[in-house]
């Protein structure tokens, strides 16, 4: 599920600059984020790191939460759209088997039936993916916001100028290999959940979200998950 979640999130790549980032205190991957204070840093560092973004954003503590419960909101919709996966189901399974068998006018009947039904369900496939969409970029930008001006700050404490995203491996990123001595995900993900206060998750089994419809031709009846 949170994988599924990342390919919504903010821009896939940015580049740090200590030295600016001090004047600004605001993350470039962020533009709809509001302006904070100054942050005090070092801006004379010369260090070069990494961070996943995508992978600190949901490794927060706050993240877990949040993205869980959205999971949790979400389950209704997809319960609902798996239940108008099944009719169109039926109904082609119903064609299939019986069309032949049926006069013109029945079997025309059940082809519109199908038709209708599944462009309803295209729509409201299409609506909740964009609902979904929207949710989960609000509570990562908020994460972000909050995350930008810690990074800044850790950046700064330990003499680095620059801090590039890995959320996007190479060739989409600008990344082609990097060790994990650069990597400050971990160190970032810590600050941010000491400073944030919100306990870690309790740890429960993993469980698979009930699949939601694909929209494909009536002649074809799949399934497959969304958003």
């Amino acid at each position: 599920m949170r994988r599924k979640l990342a390919r919504f999130l903010m821009p896939a790549v940015f580049a740090v600059s200590v030295a600016a980032l001090a004047q600004t205190a605001a993350l470039p991957a962020a533009p709809s984020a509001s302006a904070a204070g100054p942050v005090a840093t070092n801006a004379t560092g010369t260090r070069i790191g990494t961070i996943n973004v995508e992978q600190a954003i949901f490794a927060t503590n706050e993240g877990q939460r949040d993205f869980e419960a959205l999971t949790k909101k979400l389950e209704p919709k997809s319960n609902e759209l798996k239940t108008m996966n099944d009719e169109v189901e039926a109904l082609k399974k119903q064609l299939n088997t019986q069309g032949e068998k049926l006069n013109d006018d029945a079997r025309g009947t059940l082809v519109k039936q199908i038709e209708q039904k599944q462009k309803s369900l295209e729509r409201s496939v299409q609506d909740a993916r964009d609902d979904a969409q929207n949710q989960q970029n609000e509570i990562a930008q908020r994460i972000l916001q909050k995350m930008g001006p810690m990074l800044v700050k850790y950046a700064g404490d330990n003499g680095f100028g620059v801090i590039i995203d890995t959320s996007n491996p190479w060739p989409n990123g600008p990344v082609l290999w990097a060790g994990p001595a650069v990597d400050i995900t971990r160190p970032v993900v810590d600050l941010y959940n000491a400073q944030s206060g919100v306990p870690a998750p309790v740890a429960k089994p993993a469980t698979t979200r009930p699949a939601a419809p694909a929209t494909k031709p009536a002649t074809a009846p799949t399934a497959a998950p969304w958003p």
